[in-house]
């Protein structure tokens, strides 16, 4: 599949890793929906895309959300044949701290969001990706999940988040296998140190000592370079199955 035939529903769309990828499709002949729960950032995303792109407020963990997202697409654009799953939250806690075992339920709303989400917004999706017409290869969809280095380097403070990231990876490859006979591919990125507005408030000391752990290029990546590997999977029907690291070679220490 081209970039410019790519229809995608993009999760967390308005900010971040997922704002790069709407801007990256629809700038290069696209069409995106932009997932959100930011009404603010999505609309004006939309003012300044135009056309090509359409705003839905959405809770990844609501089926009632994301039907609706996926059915206004539908009737926008005639189809999707693109998903992109970049909503998360992060939530830094230790299993015990000052005495005080990790939250309960703030450790069920990271899966819930990270993972359970994910899955959510894959399974509905997938219900309509496999009824469209296949290209030359057989073709009829992709699925790009976004993971983290997180899930192989969880750092300290980070069980609840690893283990809904680590979550994302293991089910790239069942899904892929669930999907295939259908041509509908499933790929996963997992990101290191990605500029965020998030960085914006650290020191440039502090900034410098997180870059200096990236061996190289010695740098926080760019969300545009997130967009740019969501392009080539889009564009590289054999990427299928595998989670790919986007990480300069970092390898998370324990803090």
């Amino acid at each position: 599949m081209k970039i410019q035939e790519s229809i995608a529903l993009v999760t967390g769309g308005a900010s971040g890793l997922g704002e790069a990828t709407v801007r990256n499709i629809v700038q290069n002949g696209g069409k995106a929906a932009i997932l959100d729960l930011s009404e603010e950032r999505g609309n004006r995303l939309v003012e300044e895309l135009g056309g090509n792109a359409i705003f839905f407020k959405t809770n990844v963990t609501s089926e009632e959300d994301v039907q609706k997202a996926i059915d206004g697409t539908i009737a926008r654009f005639g189809s999707i044949n693109t998903v992109v799953n970049c909503a998360g939250i992060g939530n830094p806690e230790k299993t015990v701290s000052r005495g005080k075992a990790h939250g309960y339920e703030s450790f069920k709303n990271v899966i819930e969001i990270n993972l359970i989400g994910t899955f959510n917004v894959i399974r509905l999706a997938a219900e309509k990706l496999v009824e469209n017409q296949p290209d030359v290869e057989g073709e009829r969809g992709v699925i790009i999940n976004t993971a983290s280095v997180a899930a192989f380097d969880g750092q300290i403070g980070q069980a609840a988040y690893s283990a809904s990231k680590g979550g994302v990876v293991g089910m790239t490859l069942p899904i892929a296998r669930d999907l295939a006979k259908s041509g509908v591919r499933v790929v996963t990125i997992a990101p290191g140190l990605i500029e965020t507005p998030l960085f914006g408030t650290l020191s440039d000391k502090a900034r410098t000592a997180l870059e200096a752990q990236v061996p190289f290029p010695s740098r926080l990546g760019r969300p545009s370079e997130y967009a740019q590997l969501a392009q080539s999977i889009i564009e590289n029907v054999l990427l299928n199955g595998e989670t790919i690291r986007l990480d300069g070679a970092i390898r998370m220490a324990p803090r």
